[in-house]
């Protein structure tokens, strides 16, 4: 059989072959709340969920700035990284909290499976 200029044989052209791998990477890595949420249990330790715990409350935390809550008190890093919690902040956080924030009082090492990051990134959004 002969092949075409992309390797997956005749009549599949370049445009074809790049859709296919797009729409199996997006459904076999859309984040799942569900999950994330089974992924948060790691947090609640230190982030109860209700008041603040040794952590604070992260209710709401998805787009809010860091170190804003007034009534927990923050780490001098923390506050003055002033970074938004969007998915690129959470998910590098989360991923490794002392490479994002140097010097800040979160002790947990990070979560590496870039999955379940995503899961919890999703979880998040939602968690108010």
């Amino acid at each position: 059989m002969q092949m075409n200029k992309t390797g997956w044989g005749p009549g599949v052209s370049l445009a074809a072959a790049v859709g296919l791998f797009v729409l199996a990477a997006n459904t076999a890595w859309a984040a799942d709340a569900d999950k994330g949420k089974k992924t948060f249990e790691v947090c609640t330790g230190c982030h109860s969920g209700g008041p603040h715990a040794v952590g604070p409350d992260l209710h709401g935390v998805y787009g809010r700035q860091s170190g804003s809550l007034p009534d927990y008190k923050y780490s001098p890093a923390m506050k003055r990284s002033k970074l938004t919690w969007d998915d690129k902040n959470l998910a590098a956080y989360i991923a490794n909290p002392q490479a994002k924030v140097k010097a800040n009082n979160m002790s947990f090492r990070g979560i590496r499976d870039p999955k379940d990051i995503d899961d919890l990134v999703e979880f998040l959004k939602d968690y108010k």
